[in-house]
């Protein structure tokens, strides 16, 4: 039977299981689905409902939780989709909406499911505010549903550990997503402005990716075997197939 150390499982996963979250963060039907209960902006619904699982807390707690965003725009954006349902409300009504999407995209696979859920329980949630509130939202009884949910959870892990990185080696949330993407997307993320050239900071960037890396590698190490983590790995390539093409 293949085996996969922690390092590669990480490789192998870690980047599809991001890639599945952007997919159904961008997709039009989510924003429509938020607008069907009432968030009418869909960056409302998107800062609300992701950081709702924080609870009743101001913008400025979130903001630190999710990290890379610039902070006015987290806090005008939260304090809009609060408004209409709370925090915690907002929360299930996100997951509500990806939830559906996963019923139109994504195929059930039940063993990666569990594999997935193995994971996110053996994870230390030290440091990782979101990654904890979104642990420990209930999740659907079954199917793609669930799928997706526990697969968020474990992006929201992989985003808190880089969080945590990127801060130990020095970068500014800013610098961090100059150094990596560039400037489109620190203009995505709502920053404004003249923005500096962090060109020189690759290094320190590649140092945080390392350390990400390291540290997600421990939870592997912990939930699964080595048969198991080939196993998980070659699942998340298939789902990852089927929902990117």
């Amino acid at each position: 039977m293949p085996e996969l150390t922690a390092a590669e499982t990480v490789r192998a996963a870690d980047g599809i299981v991001h890639d599945i979250g952007s997919k159904w963060m961008l997709d039009p039907a989510v924003s429509a689905h938020g607008k069907e209960l009432g968030y009418g902006n869909p960056f409302a619904f998107y800062f609300a409902g992701r950081g709702g699982v924080l609870g009743d807390v101001d913008g400025g707690v979130v903001r630190a939780a999710l990290g890379f965003f610039e902070p006015g725009v987290v806090r005008a954006m939260w304090d809009e989709g609060i408004a209409v349902a709370g925090a915690r409300e907002a929360a299930r009504r996100y997951a509500t909406a990806f939830t559906a999407w996963a019923e139109e995209h994504v195929p059930d696979d039940p063993r990666l499911c569990e594999l997935a859920e193995r994971v996110a329980d053996a994870a230390e949630g030290a440091g990782l505010p979101l990654f904890c509130g979104w642990r420990a939202e209930p999740l659907p009884d079954s199917g793609p549903g669930r799928l997706v949910q526990v697969l968020q959870v474990l992006r929201e892990l992989r985003g808190g550990l880089h969080l945590v990185a990127t801060t130990a080696v020095g970068l500014s949330p800013l610098e961090a997503v100059l150094a990596d993407e560039g400037e489109g997307k620190a203009r995505f993320c709502g920053w404004q402005g003249d923005l500096p050239d962090c060109a020189h900071l690759k290094p320190r960037l590649a140092e945080a990716e390392q350390i990400t890396d390291r540290l997600a590698a421990e939870v592997y190490e912990r939930a699964l075997t080595p048969s198991e983590r080939a196993e998980y790995a070659g699942l998340v390539e298939k789902a990852g197939a089927a929902v990117l093409g």
